[in-house]
């Protein structure tokens, strides 16, 4: 989930991550994959502290560079995520939560730029991405308010 939350890529493609996925490209880190549920390639880079976590993941728990890093079902996780929410009292989360979040939080630290989120996302238009984060009618919200406060 954390891995979701910080590439933005789904829980179906982080189930098949291997270490080996992730190619040292100079002074970055880069990750070539082929989306499970679009088809669509996508290559990104991972930022280099998350590569660590990571590479450090694998080698405490003894997974070699080839080996798929979460030899899990995604139904797996989603209960375990299930049992930790109710625990916790939190409704409503589950796996896919993780990548709006990512989108939602690209969104906001980047000027609003929904272009960029829709790039990173591989989304057909902005009105999909804008659907998706669920952020533009707060910003419209937001701006009536602030603008009947000059009255």
């Amino acid at each position: 989930l954390m891995l979701e939350a910080n590439l933005g890529i789904r829980i179906s493609d982080i189930l098949k991550l291997r270490l080996s996925d992730i190619i040292r490209d100079g002074d970055r880190y880069r990750l070539s994959i082929t989306e499970q549920k679009t088809g669509k390639a996508r290559v990104f880079t991972v930022p280099f502290a998350l590569y660590q976590f990571i590479r450090c993941y694998c080698l405490d728990n003894g997974i070699a560079a080839t080996d798929i890093i979460f030899p899990i079902t995604e139904r797996a996780v989603q209960k375990q995520l299930r049992i930790v929410c109710d625990y916790l009292g939190i409704p409503g989360v589950s796996t896919h939560s993780f990548r709006k979040y990512y989108a939602t939080e690209i969104y906001k630290n980047n000027n609003y730029d929904i272009a960029l989120v829709q790039k990173l996302l591989q989304h057909g238009s902005p009105a999909v991405t804008q659907r998706y984060i669920g952020i533009e009618p707060e910003r419209v919200e937001k701006a009536i308010l602030g603008h009947t406060n000059l009255l």
